[in-house]
C-alpha cells in the first residue's frame, strides 16, 4: 500500500512523461491534487497522456519539449509558470540510453548526444526550474540518474558519465540551494519494467533472466515504484533530504 500524499495548491513539471517512469510520476503528482505539466519529444503520445489526465479531472499542460535544447525548456517552464502561476515540484526524468560499445570505438556523436540529453537536459531544466523556485524560495527537484550513475558496466561508459555527471550536478546544486529551501536530489532507478528496457531486450542489448538476477530482489522495478520514491522526495517527509543520490535498484548497488 502506497502512502498517500498531499500536493493540493502545488504545481509539478515533469519530462520525459510520456511514457514510462515520467508518465507514473506526472500521474501519481495529480492523483495527489497538484497540477502538472507534462513535456515529452514524442507529441502524439503527449496529447494522450494529457486527455487521459484531464478526463480524470486533473490540472495538466502538455508541451512537447525537447530538453536538449535550452530554448525549448525554458519555455516550457516559463509557459507553466504563466498557466498556473508558479512551480513546486520537479521531476527531470527524460533521458535516452545509447547500444553498448567498446570504449575505444565508439563515436564521438554517440557521446555528446547521450550527455546533450541526459546531463545538459537535465542542467538546462534545473537551471530554469530555479529560476522561478528562487523568486518563490521553496520548491524540491529530483533529477533522475541511474544505478549507471553509481557504478560502472563495460560497454557503458558514455551512458554512465552522463548519469555520473547528474548526481554531480545535483549535489553542488542542492548545497548552493538548500538555504534558500529548495531542497534537490537524485533518484537512481534499477533495471526498471519501461518501454526503453523492452526495446533493450527486443533488441539483444539486455537479457531479462539476468537484469532480474542481477537485482537481489529477483525482478525488475516498476515505474510506479519510481514514482512513489520520487513523491516522497518532494514531501515534507523528506524536508531534511538534501543532495542524496537514491538509489531504488532492487538492492543493486548494495550487493
Amino acid at each position: 500500500m502506497n502512502p498517500v500524499y498531499d500536493f493540493t495548491g502545488q504545481v509539478a513539471f515533469v519530462t520525459g512523461a510520456a511514457s514510462g517512469m515520467g508518465l507514473a510520476t506526472a500521474r501519481a503528482f495529480a492523483e495527489s491534487g497538484a497540477a502538472v505539466t507534462v513535456t515529452d519529444v514524442d507529441a502524439a503520445a503527449l496529447d494522450t497522456v494529457a486527455k487521459e489526465l484531464t478526463a480524470a479531472g486533473h490540472r495538466v499542460l502538455a508541451l512537447r519539449c525537447d530538453v536538449a535544447d535550452e530554448q525549448q525548456v525554458a519555455a516550457a517552464v516559463d509557459r507553466t509558470v504563466e498557466t498556473f502561476g508558479r512551480l513546486d515540484l520537479a521531476y527531470n526524468n527524460a533521458g535516452i540510453q545509447i547500444p553498448p560499445s567498446d570504449a575505444a570505438d565508439e563515436p564521438a556523436e554517440r557521446f555528446d548526444r547521450v550527455n546533450a540529453v541526459n546531463l545538459r537536459g537535465i542542467w538546462a531544466c534545473m537551471k530554469h526550474e530555479l529560476r522561478h523556485m528562487r523568486a518563490q524560495g521553496s520548491g524540491a527537484i529530483v533529477n533522475c540518474s541511474s544505478l549507471g550513475g553509481l557504478v560502472g558496466i563495460p560497454g557503458r561508459a558514455s551512458y554512465h558519465a552522463s548519469k555520473h555527471g547528474v548526481i554531480g550536478l545535483t549535489g553542488s546544486a542542492a548545497l548552493e540551494y538548500a538555504p534558500r529551501g529548495i531542497r534537490i536530489n537524485a533518484i537512481c532507478p534499477g533495471t526498471i519494467d519501461t518501454l526503453m528496457v523492452s526495446d533493450m531486450i527486443a533488441k539483444g542489448e539486455l537479457d531479462r533472466a539476468e537484469a532480474e538476477a542481477n537485482q537481489p530482489i529477483g525482478r525488475l522495478g516498476t515505474a510506479e515504484e519510481i514514482a512513489q520514491a520520487v513523491l516522497w522526495l518532494c514531501s515534507p517527509g523528506a524536508g531534511f533530504v538534501v543532495g542524496v543520490a537514491l538509489p531504488v535498484d532492487g538492492g543493486y548497488v548494495a550487493r
